[in-house]
């Protein structure tokens, strides 16, 4: 593509996994050109001493992540702890396409981000998850987004379909599996090895998990009125990936036939999205390292439950493949270039 036009880029948290997960995408964009690498206890190391699978990155020059520091560069990706983007997007450009992938800017309500966060609200981008009705529109020349959450990427597209269709009733029952990078990159007792392998345990029970105003945001957004959500999150011993069950009463008159057809309509054009064959059950493993969603829904008739089930790489689909996806639509760019829909297996 030689003679197109290229963006730099800028990634902040460069030496965590969402953000060498953007660096590693970044090496197959055609017109995204990583021109910088930052964080902060890293700042002034090779990047290659953290991330050293990232070779054609490695001899970069980890900087500091002040305002000014990223303010150079076309696009600024923050892969940053909740609580530490607001500040330093406040300090860049306007022209500046900045993606924050973390929480910040997620939520429209600042008493929500007061409750569950604690903190100022730093305000609200427009929220970037291309497949929602309506939110392309949003998203297209944009410079400031909100990266969603990796747990409501993928159940906020398990249920997206029902809930828009009122197939379901509004109260939504998640139960997920995640590996252990969603937790990040810092030391943690409950993450080391021996601790969690062999071992699968909930955690953020009844209701405490920070990603669930964002999932009852989006599923409220779509159905026209109030969801809830309860959502149970579980550790399983895997680097990434998440496996999401969702499940809610289903509607006077709703049948496992219209179900599959509504979800078949709501992706037949998502490039991203897979409706899987009936019969065929999404695993983590198949969409591993690609910015993927499989997913399959049916009706438990004697439960009277519609269930949904969705798997995603959370450091794909579910932050960095996100982020790049909703970049190529705010730069005018066709939305899946650069972005892998194969996964690695075995």
């Amino acid at each position: 593509m030689s003679g197109e036009r290229t963006w730099t880029v800028g990634v902040t948290g460069a030496t965590g996994y969402a953000g060498g997960e953007v660096c590693r995408l970044l090496a197959g964009h055609p017109q995204l050109q990583l021109t910088g690498v930052h964080a902060a206890s890293s700042a002034g190391r090779r990047l290659g001493e953290s991330q050293p699978h990232l070779l054609p990155y490695a001899d970069m020059v980890v900087q500091p992540s002040g305002p000014e520091d990223l303010a150079g560069y076309d696009v600024v990706v923050l892969a940053l702890p909740h609580g530490a983007s607001g500040a330093i997007a406040a300090g860049l450009p306007e022209d500046v396409l900045v993606l924050d992938c973390g929480a910040d800017h997620r939520l429209a309500d600042p008493a929500a981000w007061a409750r569950w966060y604690g903190t100022e609200h730093a305000g609200t981008w427009p929220y970037g998850l291309p497949e929602l009705p309506g939110q392309r529109g949003k998203l297209a020349g944009a410079r400031r987004i909100a990266v969603p959450g990796c747990y409501p990427t993928s159940v906020t597209l398990a249920m997206a379909p029902a809930l828009a269709a009122g197939l379901v009733e509004p109260e939504v029952v998640v139960v997920a599996a995640s590996g252990t990078s969603g937790a990040g990159r810092a030391a943690k007792p409950n993450l080391i090895g021996s601790e969690v392998m062999g071992a699968v345990s909930a955690y953020g029970v009844g209701g405490v998990h920070r990603h669930t105003p964002e999932m009852v945001q989006n599923l409220s957004e779509v159905a026209g009125r109030t969801v809830g959500v309860s959502f149970t999150p579980t550790l399983v011993p895997m680097a990434r990936g998440i496996l999401a069950t969702c499940s809610a009463k289903v509607a006077p008159g709703t049948t496992a036939e219209s179900v599959r057809a509504a979800y078949a309509e709501a992706y037949a054009d998502e490039p991203f999205v897979h409706l899987l064959p009936e019969g065929q059950w999404p695993t983590t493993a198949a969409v591993l390292g690609a910015n993927t969603v499989a997913l399959q829904v049916t009706v438990d008739p004697d439960a009277g439950r519609l269930v949904a089930v969705a798997a995603v790489d959370n450091l794909t689909k579910g932050t960095a493949g996100g982020a790049l996806q909703c970049a190529n639509i705010a730069l005018g760019l066709p939305e899946t270039l650069g972005l892998p829909v194969v996964g690695v297996a075995p």
